[in-house]
């Protein structure tokens, strides 16, 4: 049965594994914004997506661009868990998740490191 919980409470989990991020990384982060949504609508099963150019991708033709957004997508994340205590390490995993596809590493080096 999905976690129930409120948009604001979720969005203060968000926050918090914002917070969490080391204060180097957060520092470096350049020109993205963090979004909750409800879903995805055209893959609503996945938890979060970054859209952006990543940073290491990024050239001296960079600027004057809209921000990059990360999407945490709040109903699949309560559906696939069973407690508030799940909520927050699944979203952890998905905030770092998606911030280190800001910074340039892909899927499979994330899945190396345990964060996939």
């Amino acid at each position: 049965m999905p976690v129930e919980m409120s948009p604001d409470r979720f969005e203060e989990l968000v926050a918090d594994a914002l917070d969490q991020v080391p204060a180097d990384f957060a520092n470096a982060m350049d020109n993205v914004v963090v979004l909750v949504e409800p879903h995805n609508e055209d893959e609503p099963g996945i938890l979060g997506l970054y859209h952006g150019i990543a940073l290491t991708e990024r050239t001296s033709d960079y600027g004057g661009v809209l921000p990059d957004r990360i999407s945490i997508y709040r109903e699949p994340l309560l559906d696939m868990c069973d407690s508030e205590a799940e909520v927050v390490e699944e979203v952890l995993i998905t905030v770092v998740h998606e911030v280190a596809h800001h910074f340039g590493i892909d899927d499979a080096r994330l899945h190396e490191l345990g964060w996939g």
